[in-house]
């Protein structure tokens, strides 16, 4: 049932409740010393079974999944998050969706020396997004490497906006999959952290509106918090390139938003190292580049 945007978005009442209930249907009751038990008419463990795993009455867990009890102890959170095995970042979503007080939606401002950064970032492509995935700043590398930011009506401006409804996000990421998987995720902690936030409902919204993939997503309860690792994209003269990445937390002033900055390099000597010197240089401006590969 959607109720204000989905799956309790923008309901702090239902977002604990939707949260449980798709980490419940992950765990396969085998996992966790029970046995399947016949026909089963949901995937995962049924309410009553949770419950007993976590120590709590059937009652109590009906109503923080019906969105009754919103406001749970810290011994019943870490009994729940024990039970469904959550990782650290889904057991900090979990504390978030349980708080109260929840403020105004945060204001977004790029300082300028998060800008300067940028532009001494140099060789390395990097760019800025909020807690809505919208980029809010890039240098040129980052332009380039992530679909042509700096050229108006190219593309969306919101990243999720952008792998959801643009088919060209698919040339540009060869795993599209996992980084589809890993905005949702994302949206869906801003979402906990940041319930009033009108625009970010709204966002979530359409994207479930328009995409069967992101209601599809959406609906396993997948929570993502950015840090580092290596990631393929396809650049259209270059080719292939395989890049780590770093993402940097950028603290925020009270009443902003926290923002990310997302920055790529390569090992020095490699092919791409090469290639992003390359780009970097001035006059790569209208060059043909060797494909790397793919």
């Amino acid at each position: 049932m959607h109720r204000d945007g989905i799956d309790g978005t923008g309901d702090t009442r239902h977002a604990l409740g939707d949260f449980l209930r798709a980490r419940r249907g992950r765990v396969a009751p085998e996992d966790v010393g029970l046995t399947g038990g016949g026909r089963r008419r949901v995937r995962g463990l049924r309410r009553e079974e949770l419950a007993q795993l976590a120590g709590i009455s059937v009652d109590y867990y009906v109503r923080l999944e019906q969105g009754r009890a919103t406001q749970p102890s810290p011994e019943v959170l870490d009994a729940l998050a024990r039970a469904l095995g959550l990782d650290v970042a889904e057991r900090k979503h979990l504390a978030t969706l349980a708080g109260s007080g929840h403020g105004p939606a945060p204001k977004v401002r790029v300082s300028p020396l998060l800008r300067r950064l940028l532009e001494a970032a140099g060789s390395l492509p990097a760019f800025v997004t909020n807690h809505r995935l919208d980029v809010v700043a890039w240098n040129d590398l980052g332009s380039v490497l992530m679909g042509g930011l700096a050229e108006p009506g190219r593309r969306a401006p919101n990243e999720a906006l952008y792998l959801f409804l643009d088919p060209a996000s698919r040339a540009l990421f060869p795993e599209w999959e996992d980084r589809a998987v890993e905005a949702v995720g994302q949206l869906r902690v801003s979402a906990g952290r940041y319930p009033d936030d009108v625009e970010l409902t709204a966002l979530i919204t359409e994207l479930s509106s328009l995409s069967a993939e992101f209601r599809r997503i959406w609906s396993t309860g997948e929570v993502v918090m950015c840090a580092r690792g290596r990631k393929r994209l396809r650049h259209p003269a270059a080719g292939l390139l395989t890049l780590d990445y770093e993402t940097l937390h950028v603290p925020a002033a009270p009443g902003e938003s926290g923002l990310e900055m997302h920055v790529f390099s390569a090992e020095e000597g490699s092919q791409e190292a090469a290639v992003l010197a390359r780009l970097a240089s001035p006059a790569a401006a209208g060059e043909v580049l060797a494909p790397s590969g793919g």
